[in-house]
């Protein structure tokens, strides 16, 4: 018979497959001892480059009982955004990330968490807790490994056997006590090396450890200011983050299309050629990426990104 926290464990599994999460994990929510030094370290090496957010709240992403009052349990989810079809249609076309062509994911997941929070205050009882999607200090990465959800590759993302890495990780930090999950402890890398060897930035310093700075997605996204022109040439058509190092990556074969209605690319977007993205209007910007995570840069963004490629 099943105690009555491995009840919970079953049925938060059960709720979140419910919900279409491809997988959860549960971890004891605790102080993150190991990644301490290693997120000391990485901070200290200024691989966050001027994504200054970074270095806040230390105490807070490595213990997540300063985040949600009370908290004893950390839910690890993973949802799918691998796409039927990738785009572009021709090699000379302009590239955006697999994760930008629907929806912004931090309101599709964001609202299933909710909902799960909610059905488990349903069938449980009175549960407090928060839902996480990207937008706290979080380490979602390690919590995932620690919940048995994958390993980290060598480009540092959250790898799984059965799924690869196209996915987005999520969480719900919750004061309920549940049986955990095992640690995941094997690295299925192995020797390895494609995703270091395919990076034009040489952004993946060591196994495991990617200089945010030097990374295609970084400089399409988060940087403000101008491209160095030291990475002339090195984008290689990427203009809205990038996805190299998991497309190269052998576990990605195991990648399936997704079932998410609201992650599939607007109509305009399907169809836009290379010429399209340089002549882009503000109209064109608002109507194909009103929901997406393209936003983030601003059309003056964009811009930016495709005339560096240009020149």
């Amino acid at each position: 018979m099943f105690n009555t926290k491995e009840k919970y464990a079953q049925i938060i599994k059960t709720q979140a497959k419910n919900l279409g999460f491809d997988f959860c994990g549960i971890a004891k929510a605790e102080f993150l001892e190991e990644e301490a030094p290693k997120l000391e370290a990485w901070l200290n090496q200024n691989y966050h480059g001027e994504m200054a957010y970074m270095a806040n709240h230390f105490d807070k992403r490595l213990d997540p009982t300063k985040l949600v009052d009370g908290a004893k349990t950390v839910v690890s989810l993973v949802y799918n955004y691998f796409p039927e079809s990738t785009l572009p249609n021709a090699p000379s076309d302009l590239k955006i990330a697999k994760y930008a062509y629907g929806k912004d994911y931090h309101f599709v997941i964001k609202d299933k968490l909710k909902t799960l929070l909610q059905n488990l205050q349903e069938e449980i009882g009175e549960i407090g807790g928060r839902a996480f999607v990207d937008s706290a200090p979080v380490m979602e990465r390690q919590w995932a490994k620690k919940a048995g959800l994958g390993w980290t590759g060598k480009n540092s993302l959250l790898l799984n056997r059965q799924m690869g890495s196209f996915f987005f990780l999520a969480e719900l930090i919750i004061d309920l006590e549940v049986t955990p999950d095992s640690a995941m402890t094997k690295d299925y890398c192995g020797t390895c090396t494609k995703c270091i060897d395919a990076c034009p930035t040489d952004a993946i310093v060591e196994s495991g450890v990617v200089d945010g700075s030097k990374c295609i997605s970084y400089f399409t996204i988060e940087l403000k200011e101008q491209i160095p022109q030291a990475m002339k040439g090195k984008f290689e058509n990427w203009i809205f983050g990038c996805d190299i190092c998991q497309d190269v990556c052998p576990w990605n074969r195991f990648s399936k299309p997704h079932q998410e209605a609201e992650f599939l690319p607007h109509q305009d977007l399907k169809n836009m050629t290379r010429r399209d993205w340089e002549e882009i209007t503000q109209e064109t910007f608002n109507r194909v990426f009103q929901k997406s995570a393209v936003k983030r840069t601003k059309l003056e963004g964009l811009a930016r990104n495709i005339s560096f490629i240009k020149e």
